[in-house]
């Protein structure tokens, strides 16, 4: 085992500072554990917010040197460990403590979203039917959402003034994109340039 250094932010609504913190690392640890390790052996009193551990929620989003990341999702492995590691807080939403901040804007945000209707039936038995049109743009459709609904990831693009535009992607008309062409008529989408599941990153990559 080898030993690395973590500059985690420490304090209270905005005011703080660093505090170096050297423990073992292993092979396969992500950020998260890491916190976890320092939690349970050198600051029991480390506000930490996480759930799932699984890169759904967006619990765990932290700025990792300087870049919004998903603790659970960043492996020590990439990351320079012979130097030290600095994790604060989401610099998009109000400060709480520590690692914590305050996300209420995004369920205030999700209630103004509209909730799925399903179309009507294909079948006389109430039951769907699909094609690989229809699934590869559900897909690219979950992607960008997948993106957007992790905190401080839209907040940041939207609130930080020197943020890139972001392009809304195109949905082909073969998708029932624009001008809402029927399935199976325009170009195809797996030749689309444009098509949404050929780029379900633009929306983290402007963060960078």
């Amino acid at each position: 085992m080898s030993t690395a250094t973590f500059r985690i932010w420490r304090g209270e609504k905005g005011q703080g500072q660093f505090r170096d913190y050297t423990t073992e690392v292993a092979d396969g640890m992500v950020v998260l554990d890491v916190v976890h390790q320092i939690q349970a052996e050198q600051a029991g009193d480390l506000g930490v917010r996480w759930n799932c551990k699984a890169g759904k929620c967006g619990s765990c989003s932290a700025e990792i040197n300087g870049m919004p990341k998903l603790m659970c999702m960043t492996r020590l492995n990439t990351l320079a460990l012979d130097k030290p590691i600095t994790i604060e807080p989401m610099k998009a939403f109000p400060h709480l403590k520590d690692l914590v901040t305050d996300v209420s804007w995004n369920y205030e945000v999700k209630k103004r979203i509209a909730k799925f209707k399903p179309r009507p039936p294909d079948a006389a038995d109430g039951t769907w039917r699909s094609c690989p049109t229809r699934c590869r743009k559900s897909t690219g459709i979950s992607q960008v959402h997948r993106v957007l609904s992790l905190p401080g990831r839209l907040p940041r693009i939207a609130r930080t003034p020197h943020a890139r535009a972001v392009r809304r992607p195109a949905i082909p008309r073969s998708c029932g994109g624009v001008g809402n062409a029927p399935l199976g008529r325009g170009r195809s989408p797996s030749r689309s340039k444009n098509a949404i599941w050929n780029r379900p990153l633009q929306y983290h990559q402007v963060l960078h």
